[in-house]
């Protein structure tokens, strides 16, 4: 990665060079300076036929900053910057400091004379860790995706498919040969572009990568707000990776962290000597879960600089959206504290009225900047309104991820199917709130982690019944309405728990139940593509029918999803134990043949290949209150769709 530079020729610091203006002052303290990245950081500048580099960092309670780096022997006395005025702003112009110096802040505090040594918290790039130095760098760019952006409000629209695909870019896959590395940007870019249109994802949305010091946090804990990690190159390697994926017509989403960071020296923690982007009180600034700072929301300074940090991506990065973490770690002064742990807020109540406002006007600027992207947050409890517009008292959000759905879901998986009929609430309870919010169903990296094992693991029975339930989950996912996310490694039933410090086992390909899968995969994703009754009405009752929600004996689940008006739903019909369903009515709304799009248990996906033999004729008989019914033969652990031909 980039290395100091030889010692150069620099002249002392000039402060006949500004970026930032009375009016950059008077936004930013009023956080309301959405762009400071184009003000503050390290810029590099040409000023009378003099190349250098103007620095620029909030520090309002030092008596002293300095620049220092390679370039000047780490001397703290060498290069001050000059305080602007009482913005609480120190800046300079430093003549010969070039592209690719390491540097980092010295600060002095006026509090108890505390010094320390500051990485840029709007630094464009880092060294790579462990080493913690900034470095001055460029955003110079060419871009190739102005087709994919010109389409790009089709392809993120509530109405459109939305199959997202997560990915942690370190562990997706590795060069064993070289010591296990994980592959750059570059290398990386045109793999994934080619796995994720072979089995026909939408989007793809990556673990944080954002400059982080602990690799095990998977980025969760940022220092670099403004950085992509150095782990895998340069920010023009980056760059190239979301360039590389629109070019293929793949959406990308990125996870962002303004709910809290790590307590690391160089970072953002305690930056000038007081708790600057934190609370002091330990009771707002302190999560006891993740052992993190937490922002202070009602700081204007700090919105300014979490704001200007989300639309730094949207602006620089064409990313396509924005997934929030740990929302609703935001949103409650009491997440994860006892009584007497937390200060209410000004009403008596447990709701963060500061982060709530600070969520909303992210959500407006965003939308209001790049209408075509979308916003989604993780956010685990029945908050009202997460995704839901500004003026109706909504948080925003494009979209929300359905937890709920998640756990009762995989709760209901992990039972044997002969106790299932005493569990039958768990698929079904869902549909009370679905259209609530514009959900996403995700079966994340959160669920392969920590002790619980592997997605394919979680299912019950021996190797072909784990199969088998897995492809009937994935197909009750995708017969549900919302949008959906899979983590890496599960579209083809990785046996191990996920580890990010190792690759995807890739090798159980060889293996034809995993290829089976994989296959499954492909076509649940094509199918839900091609089909507009499958997306079209995800976040809309419109869009969904039970025909039978109710046998329970039987462990059997069918619904209808419906598209625009004049078009032929589509049957989904779901048997949860392994004894095949012979002659098995089930009620439809009109006559004519019904066409099985889709059997999960279909020899090709490594099933027993039980069926219909292509589909059935609409007999008129009167079942479930519909004027027809099909008799049918449901596989076992499996799923059929169907649709009139």
């Amino acid at each position: 990665m980039t290395q100091t530079p030889p010692a150069q020729e620099v002249s002392p610091v000039r402060y006949d060079v500004s970026l930032l203006t009375a009016e950059d002052f008077y936004l930013f303290n009023e956080g309301t300076h959405y762009r400071i990245y184009e003000k503050m950081g390290a810029h590099l500048v040409e000023s009378g036929g003099t190349k250098g580099t103007v620095f620029g960092v909030w520090a309002p309670n030092a008596r002293r900053v300095s620049v220092i780096g390679g370039f000047n022997g780490w001397n703290p006395r060498s290069h001050p910057l000059q305080p602007r005025g009482s913005s609480g702003i120190w800046e300079g112009f430093i003549p010969g400091v070039v592209k690719g110096t390491l540097y980092k802040f010295h600060i002095e505090s006026t509090k108890h004379g505390h010094e320390t040594e500051k990485a840029d918290p709007v630094a464009l790039f880092t060294e790579k860790p462990p080493r913690t130095a900034s470095v001055v760098w460029d955003l110079d760019y060419t871009w190739n995706d102005t087709a994919f952006l010109e389409k790009r409000a089709g392809v993120n629209s509530l109405h459109a498919p939305m199959s997202i695909y997560e990915v942690h870019l370190g562990s997706w896959m590795r060069v064993p040969e070289e010591h296990n590395r994980p592959l750059t940007y570059r290398e990386i870019a045109p793999r994934l572009a080619d796995h994720v249109n072979k089995l026909g994802f939408t989007h793809v949305e990556l673990l944080p990568i954002m400059e982080h010091p602990f690799y095990g946090s998977w980025g969760y804990q940022t220092t670099g707000y403004f950085a992509p990690t150095a782990r895998y190159g340069t920010p023009q390697d980056f760059m190239y990776l979301v360039d590389y994926l629109h070019q293929h017509n793949i959406a990308v989403i990125l996870d962002w962290v303004p709910s809290h960071f790590p307590s690391d020296g160089h970072g953002l923690s305690f930056f000038d000597g007081t708790h600057l982007f934190e609370h002091s009180d330990s009771r707002q600034g302190f999560h006891p879960d993740w052992k993190t700072m937490i922002f202070n929301y009602g700081r204007t300074e700090v919105r300014s600089f979490l704001m200007s940090s989300a639309m730094f991506w949207l602006d620089k990065y064409h990313v396509d959206g924005l997934r929030v973490d740990a929302v609703a770690s935001m949103l409650y002064l009491d997440y994860s504290r006892k009584e007497g742990e937390w200060i209410p807020n000004k009403f008596g109540g447990r709701e963060n009225l500061e982060a709530i406002d600070f969520l909303r006007h992210f959500n407006l600027e965003a939308y209001k900047e790049h209408p075509d992207i979308q916003t989604f947050a993780e956010e685990s409890t029945a908050y009202a309104m997460v995704s839901r517009p500004t003026y109706l008292g909504g948080l925003g959000f494009g979209l929300k991820w359905d937890m709920g759905w998640m756990h009762d879901t995989l709760d209901y998986f992990s039972h044997e199917p002969i106790h299932r009929q005493y569990h039958h609430n768990e698929l079904t309870f869902r549909m009370l709130y679905a259209f609530h919010e514009n959900f996403v169903l995700p079966l994340s990296h959160d669920e392969v982690v920590h002790g619980k094992g592997s997605l394919i693991g979680k299912m019950p029975g021996d190797e072909w019944q784990r199969f088998a339930n897995l492809r009937l989950l994935l197909a009750y996912m995708f017969a549900q309405p919302a949008k959906k996310l899979i983590f890496m490694g599960c579209e083809f039933g990785q046996v191990s728990e996920w580890s990010h410090d190792r690759s995807l086992e890739w090798n159980v390909l060889e293996y034809p139940l995993h290829r089976g899968l994989m296959s499954w995969v492909e076509q649940l994703n094509r199918v839900y593509r091609s089909e507009s009754p499958l997306h079209w009405f995800d976040n809309d009752p419109k869009g969904f029918e039970w025909v039978d929600c109710n046998d329970a004996p039987a462990s059997i689940i069918s619904l209808l999803r419906k598209g625009k008006d004049g078009e032929s739903p589509i049957l989904v019909c779901c048997n949860f134990t392994p004894v095949p369903r012979l002659g098995y009515m089930v009620g439809v709304p009109a006559g004519g043949y019904w066409k099985e799009l889709l059997n999960s248990d279909g020899q090709e996906y490594g099933g027993s290949g039980i069926g219909n033999a292509g589909g059935a004729e609409a007999l008129p008989v009167k079942t479930h209150g519909r004027p027809y019914s099909l008799r049918l033969t449901l596989p076992p652990l499996g799923a059929l769709f169907l649709k009139r031909a």
